[in-house]
């Protein structure tokens, strides 16, 4: 069972895009800033006109780990999660499981696109490579 996250006024949008196969990142109104996780107030200029929009959906590989360890009773490994450096959002990076692939060919460097997976009112980004 996977611990769902409390969707609050400044991550539902992240929580809820793929409902729409959109990957949505908060941004600055004003100074443009990508701020995730997501906040009600700009770390760098300081404004509260925060935004939600789209983002392409695809990003680089920043790091990745591969887990052998089952966490939880009937837990699939290996698995591999990946930290994705995100396209159109400069700074943000997105953690997330990868899928349809084997967890030893992630590597750093590797092209993903994000897909999701629908558990009640929450859709995860998942990783998956992009060729």
């Amino acid at each position: 069972m996977r611990p769902l996250p409390e969707l609050t006024p400044e991550n539902t949008a992240f929580w809820t895009g793929g409902a729409e196969g959109k990957l949505m990142i908060a941004f600055c109104a004003d100074c443009r800033h990508a701020i995730h996780p997501p906040q009600l107030i700009c770390p760098k200029c300081w404004n509260d006109k925060v935004e939600s929009r789209a983002v392409p959906g695809t990003g680089t590989v920043y790091t990745y780990t591969v887990n052998h360890q089952p966490w939880a009773p009937g837990m699939a490994v290996p698995f591999a999660l990946a930290v994705v450096d995100i396209d159109g959002a400069p700074g943000v990076r997105v953690t997330a499981e990868v899928v349809n692939a084997d967890p030893e060919s992630v590597a750093i460097g590797q092209t993903m696109k994000v897909g999701f997976l629908n558990i009640d009112d929450i859709w995860f980004p998942r990783w998956e490579p992009a060729q």
